[in-house]
């Protein structure tokens, strides 16, 4: 059951494995941006959004509502810093589960949001800007997980990009070349499938996401940890037996 599963997050890459790990990433940062939204009101995972409101609340005098924007910018500019961080450590330290420590941390937020979300209905006025940045803070935590794994060629929370490159290729698929045309127009159909097949797996995490929110709560957050956790358990332990013999 692990062998499959541990080449996720191994050092040695191939396209295939990217892609594997990306769909997995890829659902469960749209469960986790379904679900956060149906606790905070608010999506978590494109800073788009989030800066232009930053840029609307200024303009109309809402200044506590900009600093608001502004702190889930910074937690999800932070979450990416900590990837970064995390991984290079792991490498410089030959760590086999170098690409997966960034999961191992997304994995223990999830549950802390999981197992504590009870209080913000609670204490909304207290929890409630704190669950924003947590949130903030996994999603870029986990898509520059895949971004530096992947060399930038995948990202799993950023699917206005993926809606972009999936437009340019169907604008390539379905455009007819002249029999004169020297240089026809192909579309590259790996690379059209790709992007399809994340944004399916982000769409099929909302869906679980929202209904894991709507009926079970907060604690339907702590199987999308364990996926994560399962992702890096076989590595982890790899690392953990390897310096515990050393």
């Amino acid at each position: 059951m692990f062998e499959p599963i541990r080449g996720f997050t191994s050092l040695q890459r191939t396209p295939q494995t990217d892609l594997k790990l990306g769909s997995v990433l890829a659902f469960v940062a749209g469960a986790a941006n379904a679900g956060g939204f149906l606790a905070v009101g608010q999506y978590t995972s494109h800073m788009t959004g989030i800066v232009s409101s930053v840029a609307d609340h200024l303009v109309l005098g809402q200044l506590v509502l900009a600093v608001a924007g502004t702190g889930a910018l910074l937690a999800f500019l932070l979450g990416a810093m900590c990837t970064a961080w995390l991984v290079n450590w792991g490498m410089r330290h030959t760590l086999r589960s170098a690409y997966g420590l960034p999961l191992m941390l997304e994995a223990a937020l999830l549950l802390v949001f999981g197992l504590f979300g009870a209080a913000i209905s609670l204490l909304t006025a207290v929890f409630l800007p704190l669950t924003v940045v947590l949130l903030c803070f996994i999603m870029g935590l986990q898509n520059a997980v895949i971004t530096k794994i992947s060399g930038a060629r995948i990202r799993t929370t950023h699917v206005t990009g993926l809606v972009t490159d999936l437009g340019i290729e169907l604008g390539k698929l379905f455009y007819r070349n002249g029999a004169s045309d020297r240089s026809p127009v192909r579309a590259d159909r790996e690379r059209l499938r790709v992007h399809a097949q994340l944004v399916g797996a982000f769409f099929v995490g909302g869906l679980a996401g929202a209904l894991g929110f709507k009926y079970l709560g907060y604690i339907s957050t702590v199987p999308l940890a364990a996926v994560l956790l399962l992702l890096v358990l076989r590595p982890a332990l790899d690392d953990w037996q390897r310096l515990r013999g050393a």
